[in-house]
């Protein structure tokens, strides 16, 4: 099975029926560790990528600088000539209070830990 992880998603792209659940990371290293599955990787900021890379344990290095995604005419997401149903958001949680600069990259100091979504389309 694909896996698709990135660090953020536009919600403008769900157009059908969309389950969000947190996950832990260790979850999100089970899938991405099982050797049936190809990872596929959307992320999008530079600064967080190598910490993101510790965690996961993998190289989430995207195939092309900012990648995007579309939408398939079902209603799912498209990315790499690939569909997929279902997404990973590993996201980073910030110190209370900061909010980051528009257009400005977050340095790994102002995160604290990180956070997972599983996002599956029906």
């Amino acid at each position: 099975m694909n896996i698709l992880v990135g660090n953020t998603f536009p919600l403008t792209l769900i157009r059908r029926k969309t389950s969000i659940v947190p996950k832990s990371v260790e979850i999100l290293k089970v899938h991405i560790n099982d050797k049936n599955n190809i990872v596929y990787s959307f992320w999008g900021h530079n600064n967080t990528l190598a910490t993101a890379n510790k965690i996961l344990e993998i190289d989430l290095t995207p195939t092309t600088k900012r990648p995007s995604l579309l939408l398939s005419n079902e209603g799912y997401i498209e990315f790499n000539d690939n569909i997929f149903k279902q997404c990973w958001v590993l996201s980073p949680d910030y110190i209370p209070g900061f909010r980051p600069i528009i257009g400005e990259e977050v340095g790994e100091d102002e995160i604290t830990g990180w956070q997972v979504l599983q996002m599956i389309w029906e």
